[in-house]
């Protein structure tokens, strides 16, 4: 492994069996755990449009929370770096998917609305600037082959 290099692991274990397995589309629940040492259990479906449940967590919300988490993150050290001090960080994100005829689909774009606070008026321009910044830090971001946009609203 290289200094430069990451890893990351994680368990996915499907518990929707409903005793005859994947005999048909319907037949088949899509209900999954996710676990990693030392991490709560997270529990999975498919988006209830793909027969999935509506109280678990879907792929691609977990998706558009990577996003919004890493873009948060990212933005706070750029804000650091850029001496404004952030005081609250609120991000209402949303992301389209597009089907295609044969099934498949995509990502098509996403979009970030952080609502942000910063402590010296005289910064709003410059804090409301950094989300390009924070974008391009953002590994997530920068891993992903759709547009992540961002409408961000800085307040006193």
């Amino acid at each position: 492994m290289r200094i430069n290099e990451h890893h990351y692991d994680v368990t996915v274990f499907w518990t929707g069996n409903r005793g005859t397995g994947t005999s048909s589309y319907k037949a088949y629940g899509r209900d999954h755990s996710v676990t990693a040492i030392g991490l709560p259990t997270l529990l999975g479906s498919a988006d209830p449009t793909f027969h999935g449940d509506r109280d678990r967590w879907n792929p691609e919300q977990l998706l558009l929370t990577a996003l919004a988490q890493c873009h948060m993150l990212s933005y706070l050290h750029v804000a650091v770096n850029h001496g404004i001090t952030v005081t609250k960080y609120q991000d209402s994100a949303s992301a389209t998917m597009v089907l295609n005829p044969d099934g498949s689909g995509q990502f098509s774009s996403a979009t970030l609305r952080p609502q942000l606070t910063i402590t010296d008026p005289s910064q709003l321009e410059l804090a409301a600037s950094l989300h390009h910044e924070a974008s391009q830090m953002c590994f997530i971001a920068r891993s992903v082959n759709f547009p992540v946009l961002h409408e961000p609203q800085v307040s006193v």
